[in-house]
């Protein structure tokens, strides 16, 4: 690693982090939610809906009270009836996890594709002959989920994909098919020739292009990160990143505290981030946490999905939403919606100084999902709970 550039405080790497990802200045109101998938280059897909699903929560804490309808029209472009499918802005693959990409990234993921293609299985054996026949079938009828291919389940548990449904994702990893929308939550199939445009469908990028590519944009989305931080950001291995760190066009750097080399976006470190923060609730898969060692060292704050643990393990509930104000995690809360009621099922404040952003926040996400009251039911510094709910009243 050649030396450092420029040492940065802690609190210099936390406010670039923050305006990368675009919680720190005025929202690009202009560019909206496409903008903003284009500035992160990667929006996390979950099963899981409690306000609302996690992609619509990403642009809402960046941008505000967008409806969420504009969301899900904006990341997927409806095709007019009777029409050819319009020019998506969006397709879905594996980065991160399962995630929203904007379209123009097609190309970057050649290296992934290829990989995919040189395993002799991918997870459930096929038939001869189960593969082609799903792409015929999308080829003559068009867009297809896969109940409309020909169910996408066995019966059993989830994993127990039917025929057509292990065809068609392996035509997904691949990279024949695509998926450019979803309708009920179900992936809608494409033949990639047909939806993705003709000047990003390719494979012409070598692997090594490909990973310099997506090292660029990760350093670009994340302002400053570890090895490690870069890496995950689309799920690459850390000598995949070691390989073309030195051609991506970031720069070495220091940051007080991390014990670890860092690297900067070089436009992360051309102006001093400055302008209004955001208080917010975060999804638990918004990428400015996404990744719990990073979240630790830039916050100070230990944030843990617990969806996953058993009832009686989780500390901070089901769907704990971090605080998200003044650039720093002041908090969380476990949300529900009950009618029109938003219920902060337990809620964790760091100080009292966390109280009335709790509160905004509160506020806005209920009226962005319908919802006209809120109700706080467990709070875990119990002399919080009365100013909480005075907070809310009062607003």
């Amino acid at each position: 690693m050649p030396p450092a550039t420029t040492e940065l405080s802690a609190d210099e790497a936390r406010r670039a982090a923050l305006r990368a990802q675009g919680f720190l200045g005025a929202p690009d109101r202009r560019g909206g939610v496409r903008g903003v998938l284009r500035h992160l280059g990667a929006v996390q897909l979950d099963t899981i809906s409690v306000l609302a699903r996690s992609h619509e929560l990403i642009p809402y804490a960046r941008l505000g009270a967008v409806g969420r309808r504009t969301v899900e029209d904006a990341y997927w472009t409806p095709a007019p009836a009777g029409t050819s499918p319009a020019q998506p802005h969006a397709f879905e693959y594996w980065s991160h996890a399962a995630c929203i990409l904007p379209i123009e990234e097609w190309p970057h993921f050649a290296f992934r594709r290829r990989a995919y293609r040189a395993r002799p299985h991918w997870y459930h054996e096929l038939a001869d002959g189960a593969y082609d026949t799903v792409i015929k079938q999308l080829e003559s009828e068009g867009p297809l989920t896969a109940t409309e291919l020909g169910g996408a389940k066995n019966g059993g548990p989830w994993w127990d994909w039917s025929e057509a449904k292990v065809a068609v994702e392996r035509a997904l990893m691949y990279g024949e098919v695509v998926c450019t929308g979803r309708r009920s939550w179900k992936r809608v199939y494409d033949l990639a020739e047909r939806a993705v445009p003709d000047e990003f469908l390719h494979d012409d990028l070598d692997d090594t292009e490909c990973l310099r590519r997506l090292v660029r944009l990760a350093g670009q989305s994340l302002g400053v990160g570890t090895r490690a931080d870069i890496a995950d950001y689309h799920r690459l291995k850390g000598e995949q990143v070691d390989a073309v760190i030195a051609d991506s066009g970031l720069v070495p750097v220091t940051v007080e505290g991390w014990g670890k080399p860092a690297w900067a976006d070089p436009e992360a470190l051309a102006t001093t981030p400055r302008g209004r923060h955001r208080t917010t609730l975060l999804s638990p898969f918004d990428s400015l946490i996404w990744e719990r060692a990073r979240t630790e060292r830039i916050f100070g704050f230990t944030h843990r999905l617990e969806a996953y643990v058993p009832k009686p393990k989780r500390v901070y509930g089901y769907f704990a939403m971090p605080l998200l104000s003044g650039g720093k995690l002041l908090g969380r809360v476990d949300p529900a919606r009950e009618g029109k009621t938003l219920v902060a099922k337990q809620v964790s404040l760091e100080t009292s100084r966390a109280v009335l952003p709790m509160a905004q926040a509160l506020r806005e996400a209920a009226e962005w999902v319908g919802c006209s009251d809120v109700r706080v039911e467990r709070v875990d510094a119990p002399a919080l709970r009365g100013p909480l709910v005075d907070a809310l009243a009062a607003l």
